[in-house]
């Protein structure tokens, strides 16, 4: 497995897009475009929240049809949720728009929107969108490097990744943007990810890589708790790699699952990481738990922890509230065993042993904690499974950029 330079454009047929159309913002893109050259097999996963935006009922009725795909238009400024049967129609008619521009079947065009909840997207606009997101498609790296800005709201920075396996003698890529800031809290934020493979692969294998890989990732990561009405990870499939079709089960099933892993594991890392006024990613790891959802329980609880979060965005080590938040977890373990440690670029520290505090230096875990990325280990010494977790400090910039976030 190599990662390359790349994002949605790195796989074989795979071109993309931005453009402006003046939905919300001004003076930047705001609308991007996936497009293959050959009909995809496509996979999903969505929101568990039951208020759901209309593009996440319509591309979960595209999935669970089995129809092919060729093209995703994604808008960022306005969510299109709680928009009723008109934001439900507006997906149909940018469907249309982009299968007339772009030649393919509209049943098959998938929808992304990220922005503002409860309001109605300005369809002509939309529409003049897409026949210049259509004119300015192409294959390049930099397209797909445009078309991940395009998609940001209060992101800093665009999201993107990709990698090659090999699989007999073909080279397959899978290739990945993301974005995310605010509103992560996702069970399957506003999260959309988008991801595009050249694999000749079975739909069945193609869901169940998808389905079992979100778990680990994008569903470990949590910035303030809010899971998202328009939560989507969508994975693209158009098989022009040429390689021998992956089954689920196989040697080569679990190469591509382990490939796309690396993916979204790093996406979902960066969208954690670039959390609403965060000046840190803060990594919980938890070890020596005797169930993969012990340890997942534990470590999902941790980096949720508001107090946690606020002590690491002031660079202190208060190892009280992370025993805390793990009591109230619902996890069972015995506190009077818990070691853990601090640990960042700038050197690992232990903090508590068997449950009570060692004595370590107090400047010395400021500076391991005063890094960019910081992980927290927790050992719970009952067995031989762990879990990660992905979060963000907490900092007064989250307030401020979601006090007034309509305005």
């Amino acid at each position: 497995m190599e990662i390359i330079k790349g994002g949605v454009t790195a796989a074989k047929g795979f071109q993309a897009a931005s453009a402006a159309a003046g939905i919300k913002y001004q003076n930047r893109t705001d609308m991007a475009l996936i497009y293959s050259k050959k009909p995809c097999k496509t996979a999903g996963t969505f929101t568990t929240n039951v208020v759901k935006a209309a593009p996440v009922k319509w591309d979960k009725k595209v999935v669970d049809s089995g129809v092919k795909s060729q093209a995703v238009i994604v808008n960022s400024g306005i969510a299109n949720a709680c928009t009723g049967e008109e934001g439900y129609g507006y997906c149909e008619e940018t469907a249309k728009a982009a299968g007339k521009a772009l030649g393919v079947e509209a049943e098959g065009v998938l929808i992304g929107s990220t922005g503002v909840i409860g309001m109605q997207l300005p369809i002509d606009k939309l529409k003049e969108g897409v026949l210049k997101l259509a004119a300015n498609k192409n294959g390049s790296a930099e397209n797909g490097t445009l078309a991940a800005k395009a998609i940001m709201t209060t992101d800093t920075f665009q999201k993107e990744i990709a990698v090659t396996i090999q699989v007999g003698d073909k080279t397959v890529t899978i290739g990945g943007m993301a974005k995310g800031s605010g509103m992560i809290h996702p069970n399957m934020c506003t999260m959309l990810s988008f991801i595009t493979t050249d694999a000749v692969i079975s739909k069945k294998a193609l869901q169940k890589a998808l389905s079992e890989d979100v778990e680990d990732t994008y569903n470990m990561i949590s910035v303030d708790g809010d899971t998202s009405t328009n939560d989507t990870v969508l994975l693209l499939a158009n098989g022009m790699a040429k390689n021998e079709k992956i089954k689920y089960g196989t040697e080569e099933y679990e190469k591509f699952a382990e490939a796309l892993h690396i993916v979204n594991e790093y996406l979902a890392k960066k969208i954690a990481g670039d959390g609403e006024g965060a000046t840190a990613l803060f990594e919980v790891k938890v070890t020596g738990a005797s169930t993969k959802k012990q340890a997942k329980t534990l470590a999902k609880s941790i980096v949720c922890s508001n107090l946690t979060k606020t002590a690491i965005a002031g660079h202190d080590a208060n190892w009280g509230r992370i025993l805390c938040a793990m009591g109230y977890s619902g996890a069972q373990f015995d506190p009077e065993k818990v070691d853990l440690f601090f640990e960042s670029k700038a050197g690992r520290i232990q903090i508590i042993e068997n449950g009570t505090a060692v004595d370590y230096s107090e400047e010395k875990a400021t500076e391991i904690l005063s890094q960019p990325e910081v992980t927290a280990t927790a050992d719970i010494k009952e067995g031989t499974e762990s879990a990660a977790a992905w979060g963000c400090d907490l900092t007064h910039g989250y307030i401020d950029i979601n006090a007034d976030y309509r305005s």
